[in-house]
């Protein structure tokens, strides 16, 4: 069978969804294929930035996004040897959006694409896998090959976007490599039971033996301990109550919680890359998010900078495709990179350095408990001044995109 359509989009995570539903609106014809049977992975980040809500307040999805249960968080703190700093205040940003909020991601994915089904021009496939891309003559992409429940079928679209993540079957099919920048350091992902006597607010917990982060979710805490890379093999050789006891003693107020790791089963590893392409476009298909530039956990600023994507790249297609010249389309795809890339540079380079210094997967001795007179007059002195900058920078990265 074959699909005839305007934008193919592979890949249903925040940047295909999010871009899927913005071109619908405009009138575009558009097909979204996500392999899976639904929105839930445990991997999913979940931190939906300030930028991303004053985008969902612009498109009047407010009050949807606000029934969907969330944990919004203005402040963020480290408990750094001990001692608690406050590290980032998003108060300081504008109203109404002064927090960054924590929300399964399946949850903002499927809100989304239910504002897409009310736009007839919007076609969601789930259980649709990419599996290769079309050619015309010329060579220029012209769609995609995809494998459903039904069978096999040929998207033919105008222009391909290839929002399928780090692993995206598109880019591999156009012979696409990014280029790696090392990470010193994985994660190994697992869930705690809430704790009865609720913990403050506290996304990273950092001693001089690891670092632990800790996402309050409803009912648990998902949680990550910063691992070397290639480490995770001899962490489940030293076994489950060697893990807990490294929980217990960084943070001492989680030792009840580790009972509910049960077997190592329990604990999924979190490979960490940072990379992004050289180049973003080729005739016939554009790639964004991590299909074009993976991002670190670090900040959590992924679905916002693949959102951000989504945005540019559908106020520069609409009117391109509007002209009916492909020529025209692919300068368009190319204007997405030169908008976009910059911007994702300058987040990965501040990203690499949190990494290098503090993220390293090895613990960090960073403040004396108590701290020193020296270590006092930082934090009275400069953090208040480090915190709105810090702020405007994660809550709203490095280039506003707004609407078509």
């Amino acid at each position: 069978m074959t699909v005839r359509t305007e934008v193919c989009i592979a890949g249903g995570g925040p940047a295909g969804v999010m871009l899927g539903l913005l071109l619908a609106r405009e009138g575009v014809d558009v097909v979204v294929l996500e392999k899976h049977a639904d929105f839930f992975r445990d991997f999913r980040g979940d931190t939906v930035h300030p930028a991303t809500m004053n985008l969902l307040d612009d498109l009047g999805l407010r009050d949807a996004f606000d029934a969907i249960p969330h944990k919004p968080l203005p402040r963020l703190d480290a408990v750094v040897n001990g001692v608690r700093v406050h590290a980032i205040d998003f108060t300081s940003l504008p109203k109404p959006n002064r927090f960054l909020t924590l929300m399964p991601q399946g949850d903002l994915l499927e809100m989304l694409a239910e504002a897409g089904r009310a736009h007839p021009s919007f076609h969601l496939h789930m259980g649709a896998a990419v599996t290769g891309v079309r050619r015309s003559e010329d060579g220029r992409v012209s769609g995609v090959h995809a494998r459903t429940a039904d069978g096999e079928v040929e998207i033919e679209a105008t222009i391909t976007v290839a929002a399928d993540g780090r692993a995206s079957t598109v880019r591999d099919a156009l012979g696409m490599r990014p280029r790696e920048y090392g990470v010193p350091a994985d994660v190994a992902w697992f869930r705690l039971p809430e704790p009865e006597t609720p913990l403050p607010d506290t996304l990273a917990w950092i001693t001089d033996e690891m670092m632990l982060v800790t996402f309050p979710r409803p009912g648990y805490l998902q949680s990550g301990m910063l691992i070397p890379k290639g480490s995770f093999g001899t962490l489940r050789e030293e076994g489950l109550t060697a893990f807990r006891d490294r929980i217990a003693r960084s943070v001492p107020r989680l030792a009840e919680q580790t009972a509910g790791l049960e077997s190592f089963d329990d604990v999924k590893l979190l490979s960490v890359q940072i990379n992004r392409l050289d180049r973003w476009q080729v005739p016939g298909a554009l790639l964004i998010g991590d299909a074009a530039h993976a991002m670190s956990p670090a900040f959590g600023v992924g679905i916002n900078y693949a959102v951000q994507d989504a945005v540019a790249a559908a106020r520069l297609l609409v009117p391109a495709l509007r002209s009916g010249a492909g020529i025209v389309v692919d300068r368009a795809a190319a204007g997405v990179q030169r908008r976009r890339e910059r911007p994702t540079a300058m987040m990965q380079r501040i990203q690499r350095a949190v990494h290098a210094r503090i993220a390293t997967g090895h613990g960090l001795k960073v403040l004396d408990n108590p701290p020193t007179r020296t270590q006092r007059a930082v934090m009275r002195l400069a953090l208040p001044l480090f915190r709105p900058v810090v702020a405007r920078v994660v809550g709203y990265g490095f280039r506003r995109e707004p609407l078509p």
